[in-house]
């Protein structure tokens, strides 16, 4: 069926009174049409993903009831019992779309428990290992734009889903019709009959239990008298992140007043990304009147931390997620050994954008350093396959450039709520010492070298974006550069075909990783070029490492890498 005439099935059985209208609104717009019917979402690892309205290629409820259909019918083939946690975030209609998911669940026989108001995406991946569900949905956008809304669909690990499960649900999902094989049973009946369960307020209690186990040293904010500002975003972790701060003994917070309330049009931060300065400004402003020790940002869906520290002029540093994650990989390493709690064969595990700075300080406690793709439920599985072998608690710490982090095993996702804890706690460790974190990662780089990670975007919109986004990438592996801004490239690893090439042996090996589109090339001096079209946006992604003696050095050599990579990328 092409987009016309799936437009035209559209105005004819999408009877939602919003979205009929909307329909109607583009009837004369081909081009608008056409973006929105050219192709479905597709449902992949991370779900899915989209700008809200009406079409195959929007985020509404026939998207959503399409894909839990799907994965309804994906679970009743595999599972003799199934149940599925859902929860949601802040975002326009993540409340609608939950309750959606769960009824079109309950009209197939599934039982469903749901949160009764928005909770942070770690807590949905709890509630799947606490209720022993064989699935879970967490409708979320993490931080895009307000226009987007999406849905993350997890394991019965707690890990967002495999790539064989996805494939499995997106193949159920191919077989059915969106609008005639969908079931349904009113949110009102599933919840009367029990097929539909409101999760209870221990059940959070148990979760911050669970948060709390680690903590590295747990006296250490009571005395510290740490000073902080906080604010959610207009998300999930206002009330998790504060209770929890509360008590380990942080009682002096302050929160954004404008984003400390659920607001899913994010007035004050069109963006709510905590990696960018626009997001945390209205929290930097508070800062230069509350003069705090540090101010805290999590995501809307609260499993990402930004952080700003202050500088030693009394301004506000903003530490990147490889800065944060360097400082508490040391610390939380350093910490256990003084505490002998540090288990034996010790694992940290980052994805492979991120900075290789985690390298030298695993070398330097003799922790194995475990890497995988990009992608937080890379680090769950390797979770997994450590508890398979009851040896779970070798690890340690897990995270990943882009502001995500995990200690603990408790839950299988990026959690901004235990981040938050250690962050602080980490803060007190320094201010007892009469330093800041600036200071301490100011230290750390005249130890190691000074590590520079660069990540950069470029978007290609619409269906011509996608077409050259695969044609950049096919090119650079036709026409793979030799040498990159002068340096020489040592190596290179294409995950795709999973081949590792030394450009100096000649030698070829294999990459035991799952596939990915994602390329990389190994420098001179320790620099580093990977690059890789995100999973979740219409970008391309360029992680760039430059290692210098300062930086300023790192810097120079990170934008001559920079304008070198872009000839690739037009």
């Amino acid at each position: 069926m092409d987009y016309l005439e799936l437009y035209k099935q559209w105005c004819e059985k999408a009877t939602d009174e919003e979205l009929h209208c909307e329909l109607l609104s583009i009837k004369d717009n081909n081009d608008e049409i056409y973006e929105r019917f050219y192709r479905p979402l597709k449902f992949g690892t991370a779900g899915l993903r989209g700008i809200l309205g009406a079409g195959t290629n929007r985020m509404n409820i026939y998207v959503v009831r399409h894909a839990t259909q799907g994965l309804a019918n994906y679970l009743l083939n595999k599972y003799e019992n199934a149940s599925v946690a859902i929860s949601h975030d802040s975002r326009i209609n993540a409340d609608l779309f939950m309750n959606e998911a769960a009824r079109v669940l309950a009209a197939n026989g599934i039982k469903v428990y749901i949160t009764r108001e928005l909770e942070p995406t770690p807590v949905l991946s709890f509630l799947v290992r606490h209720f022993k569900c064989q699935a879970g949905i967490m409708i979320t956008a993490s931080h895009n734009p307000a226009a987007y809304n999406g849905y993350k669909a997890y394991g019965e690990d707690g890990c967002q889903m495999t790539d064989n499960a996805a494939t499995s649900v997106y193949n159920e999902i191919q077989k059915i019709d969106m609008f005639d094989d969908v079931k349904l049973v009113s949110l009102e009946d599933a919840v009367n009959s029990g097929m539909v369960e409101y999760v209870e307020d221990e059940v959070y209690t148990e979760y911050l239990k669970n948060v709390k186990e680690n903590q590295v040293d747990s006296e250490i904010c009571k005395k510290s008298n740490l000073k902080v500002v906080y604010t959610p975003l207009n998300g999930t972790g206002n009330k998790l992140v504060r209770r929890v701060l509360s008590e380990i003994g942080v009682d002096d917070v302050t929160v954004v007043p404008e984003q400390e309330m659920p607001d899913g049009n994010f007035t004050t931060c069109p963006y709510p990304n905590p990696e960018i300065r626009e997001a945390l400004q209205k929290g930097l402003e508070l800062c230069d009147k509350v003069k705090p020790d540090l101010l805290l940002a999590t995501d809307p869906d609260a499993d990402r931390v930004g952080i700003a520290v202050k500088d030693y002029d009394g301004s506000y540093r903003l530490l990147t997620g490889n800065e944060t994650g360097a400082l508490l990989t040391d610390y939380i390493i350093s910490s256990r050994i003084k505490l002998g709690n540090l288990p034996k064969n010790p694992i940290i595990v980052k994805t492979i954008v991120t900075t290789k700075l985690v390298d030298a300080i695993c070398e330097k406690y003799g922790c194995e350093l475990v890497q995988v793709l990009t992608g937080f439920k890379y680090i769950g599985e390797v979770i997994l396959h450590l508890e398979e072998k009851n040896e779970e608690n070798r690890y340690v710490f897990g995270f990943e450039e882009s502001y995500g982090y995990l200690a603990g095993t408790y839950v299988r996702d990026k959690d901004a709520v235990v981040a938050s804890m250690l962050i602080c706690e980490m803060a007190a460790f320094y201010k007892e010492q009469g330093k800041t974190l600036a200071q301490a990662i100011d230290e750390m780089y005249s130890e190691y070298g000074y590590y520079k990670n660069t990540t950069l975007s470029f978007a290609f919109d619409g269906a011509s974006g996608m077409q050259k986004m695969q044609d950049i990438m096919s090119n650079l592996r036709r026409n793979s550069p030799n040498e990159i801004s002068g340096y020489k490239v040592l190596a290179s690893c294409d995950y795709l075909q999973s081949i590792s090439k030394d450009l100096v042996t000649g030698q070829e090996d294999s990459i035991n990783l799952p596939k990915s589109d994602v390329l990389s090339f190994s420098l001179e001096n320790n620099h580093c070029v990977i690059i890789r079209p995100s999973g979740t946006e219409p970008k391309i992604k360029l992680y760039i490492t430059a290692v210098g003696k300062d930086k300023d050095e790192a810097l120079k050599i990170t934008e001559s890498i920079t304008d070198d990579m872009e000839k690739y990328l037009r």
